[in-house]
């Protein structure tokens, strides 16, 4: 099983890919997708669809865990976090891939013993548990490798 774990954002979207095998969870690749605030709406959908298609062929996902988004003040930034988890979804099932979402609280709770742990707790708790792993520039990755944790852990038990 393979699970691909994204913590969407419009400008700055963490992502995380683990491989179970036995009992274990392996590392195969993170970061964060960058989205240009100067290109259009249409361009930077575009480059965050390309950017996850290559991912999931190259590495043969068989799973997407998905961070469900948090209704802030802003709508407008409500809507457009709306557009990616549509290409999400469309790639799930081109790809006949499982989609599995968490709420944050849920993602924290399960990482850290905590649902209202800081992001900088969930990050500590993910570089213990992948101790090669470098400390991002950005906690979307932490935030988005803790989704994958969950997944992995959904898929499994439904396994």
């Amino acid at each position: 099983m393979v699970v691909l774990g994204i913590d969407p954002g419009f400008t700055s979207t963490g992502f995380g890919i683990l491989k179970k095998e036995g009992g274990k969870a392996f590392l195969l690749d993170y970061g964060c997708l960058n989205l240009p605030s100067c290109k259009p709406l249409d361009a930077r959908i575009a480059l965050f669809y390309d950017f996850f298609v290559q991912k999931i062929e190259t590495w043969q996902v068989t799973h997407i865990a998905l961070e469900t988004p948090f209704l802030g003040k802003n709508a407008q930034t409500f809507l457009k976090l709306g557009y990616l988890r549509g290409i999400l979804y469309l790639l799930a099932s081109k790809y006949t891939l499982s989609l599995h979402e968490f709420a944050p609280r849920e993602v924290k709770l399960s990482v850290t013993g905590f649902g209202a742990a800081q992001k900088e707790q969930v990050a500590r708790v993910i570089l213990r548990l992948f101790p090669t792993m470098s400390m991002p520039s950005k906690l979307d990755v932490t935030d988005a490798l803790a989704v994958t944790l969950c997944g992995v852990w959904k898929a499994s038990l439904r396994a």
